[in-house]
């Protein structure tokens, strides 16, 4: 019996052992950078002439390899290899620091550099490293122009292939979530989306411990620690941490609002208001509070909402500290000391602090009642108005004074009688200085002086 021994050539620059002659003169090429092969469609060169075979079928649109599973077509055998395991759910490549497995060598590769912080790729241009060369040829893109990625449906033009796949989804959704049926384009942002659901928050912050959903948002959180703004105006100079926020900003000089509601015709300057608006016309409310069940429609109102519960107050006015639980509030609230009043009427011209008061007031000339009591049908032109008066259908009293007991059915009368036993008057007249603790007690005073009467003393 013999056994066969195999020969091995060994590379005289780097000392790599390779066990053919064949691939020892491949190997060469990554030193001396030789391209042998050609594309005759675009000029494009390769190392190794199977690279050519399946860079042409990107011109042919040829896709040989089919999965199984799932009929999807490839262009390279390697590919439908890594695709099938996305099927059996296979990771046979490790992290040997932290465990974590990948489908692909490369990711594990390029995952091991997060570790080692090492960048190697540095950009001629502006000397920007970069820990992959996948990263620095996108990068090299920002300064060039370069588009070469192209959708076959509109023709729109991408300068990296990971945006063009993400925009072929605008066509068609092919990803559904399984627990509220929502849709997505790209399986990575169903992979995220599902995190909504499970709670999950695997990327978290090494300065603040805050968890995030995607890799993308924290990288975008970590700013707020550094205060990195790399994205500036060159209209108003005003800098930005994130591209896309930049981009929005400039639609307030410029004045677009490409996103058009199909319903009603309004325009937004961004995809998100866009939503936001729709479910006023849809009803769609998908934020709960988990204490009360209550349904809102925006986020940052369920989050302001909870501040009912917790009585978290976290507005305080720098002039007299008091608290509040929405910025809003404060805004207005600091109107009180400044005098401000930057709403006004164009009818009459009588100015108020708020834009809510204003619109109340406007009704005062257009007769304009829009809230309706189920009861009785008596109109009103403020739902707060509405709301006292549907008291006295209930015989429902809710607010109590601290002080003596006594029971009011709306606030507004509550903070009135207050006023009764601090002794607060804080309404005064301009004519003689005569205070009064109601607004409307003023107004009938001003009413004596105005007919020539003398004011009371």
């Amino acid at each position: 019996m013999f056994q066969k021994v195999s020969k091995r050539y060994k590379c005289g620059i780097c000392g790599k052992v390779l066990t053919t002659k064949c691939n020892l003169a491949i190997h060469r090429r990554t030193h001396t950078g030789e391209k042998p092969y050609h594309c005759e469609v675009c000029e494009k060169a390769f190392s190794v002439k199977a690279y050519l075979t399946e860079h042409k079928r990107t011109h042919t649109g040829e896709k040989p390899f089919h999965c199984e599973i799932c009929g999807k077509s490839f262009s390279d055998k390697g590919y439908i290899k890594i695709h099938k395991r996305t099927h059996t759910g296979e990771k046979p490549y490790h992290c040997e620091i932290c465990g974590k497995a990948f489908s692909q060598f490369h990711n594990v590769r390029s995952h091991q550099l997060i570790h080692t912080g090492e960048k190697r790729y540095h950009c001629e241009i502006c000397g920007k490293p970069f820990s992959r060369l996948g990263n620095l040829s996108r990068h090299k893109r920002t300064h060039t122009g370069e588009k070469p990625y192209r959708c076959d449906d509109c023709g729109k033009a991408f300068s990296n292939v990971s945006d063009c796949e993400k925009h072929r989804g605008v066509h068609s959704k092919p990803y559904h979530c399984e627990i509220c049926d929502k849709t997505f384009s790209v399986k990575e942002s169903l992979t995220v989306h599902k995190r909504v659901h499970t709670g999950e928050k695997p990327y978290a912050c090494e300065v603040c411990g805050k968890g995030f959903t995607s890799s993308g948002t924290l990288i975008r959180h970590k700013r707020t620690h550094t205060g990195e703004k790399r994205h500036r105006c060159e209209i108003c100079g005003k800098s930005f941490p994130e591209k896309y926020v930049l981009t929005l900003h400039k639609r307030i000089h410029t004045g677009e609002k490409p996103y058009h509601c199909a319903v009603c015709g309004k325009d937004f300057s961004d995809r998100c208001s866009l939503k936001k608006h729709n479910r006023i016309h849809t009803g769609e409310k998908p934020h709960h509070c988990e204490i009360c069940g209550k349904a809102f429609s925006q986020n940052g109102t369920l989050k302001r909402h909870r501040r009912i519960h917790t009585g978290e107050k976290p507005y305080h006015c720098l002039i007299c500290g008091k608290e509040f639980s929405h910025k809003s509030s404060l805004t207005e609230h600091t109107r009180i000391h400044t005098g401000e009043k930057p709403h006004y009427c164009e009818i009459c011209g009588k100015a108020f602090s708020e834009k809510s008061v204003l619109l109340v007031h406007k009704r005062t000339h257009t007769g304009e009642k829009p809230y309706h009591c189920e009861v009785c049908g008596k109109e009103f032109s403020n739902s707060g108005s509405l709301k006292g008066h549907i008291h006295t259908h209930t015989g429902e009293k809710s607010h109590y004074c601290e002080i003596c007991g006594k029971a009011f059915s709306n606030l507004r009368c509550l903070i009135r009688h207050n006023r009764t036993h601090t002794g607060e008057k804080p309404y005064s007249c301009v004519i003689c200085g005569k205070s009064f603790h109601r607004s409307d007690y003023i107004s009938s005073h001003k009413c004596t002086f105005n007919d020539g009467d003398k004011p009371y003393h």
